[in-house]
C-alpha cells in the first residue's frame, strides 16, 4: 500500500512523536506500506522553518536527510498534480494539504493526515 503522509504527520513519525497516532504508526510501520512523503511537505518544512515557525523545528534539508534515513521515498510534484487542484472542492483552504489531496488522489495513494478537513476528498484520505 502507498501511503503519503501530510507534512505533520511525516515530521511526528521521524521524531517518533507521542502524537502520533497508534494508527499511524502501525500503517506506517507495516511491511505492506511504501511510504512516501511529497516535495511539497520539503518546500512547506523550509518555508515555515525559515519564517521561525515553532510548528516547524527543522530545516527543510535535515527534513530530507531524516526522511531518506526512515526509507520514505519523496514523491515529486508534477504538472499534473498542480493542475488537479483546481478540480478539488474547496473543503481546504491551506495549498500545501490541498496539493497534497491532488496528489494521492491523482496517484493513487491513501493520505494519511491529522486534520479532519482533509477527510471530506474522500476515501483516499486516511485520518490519523
Amino acid at each position: 500500500m502507498n501511503l503519503l503522509l501530510d507534512t505533520h504527520v511525516a515530521l511526528r513519525a521521524i521524531t517518533d512523536s507521542p502524537r502520533l497516532s497508534d494508527k499511524a504508526r502501525e500503517l506506517i510501520l507495516s511491511p505492506r506500506a511504501r511510504v512516501w512523503v511529497s516535495a511539497a511537505s520539503i518546500w512547506e518544512i523550509a518555508i515555515k522553518h525559515s519564517l521561525g515557525r515553532g510548528d516547524m523545528p527543522i530545516s527543510g534539508e535535515e527534513a530530507i536527510a531524516h526522511f531518506r534515513a526512515a526509507g520514505y521515498q519523496f514523491l515529486p510534484v508534477e504538472p499534473e498534480h498542480a493542475a488537479a487542484i483546481e478540480g478539488l472542492p474547496k473543503h481546504h483552504q491551506d495549498p500545501f494539504d490541498r496539493l497534497l489531496a491532488a496528489q494521492a488522489q491523482l496517484e493513487p495513494m491513501r493520505l494519511l493526515t491529522h486534520d479532519p478537513m482533509l477527510a471530506l476528498y474522500g476515501d483516499f484520505v486516511f485520518p490519523v
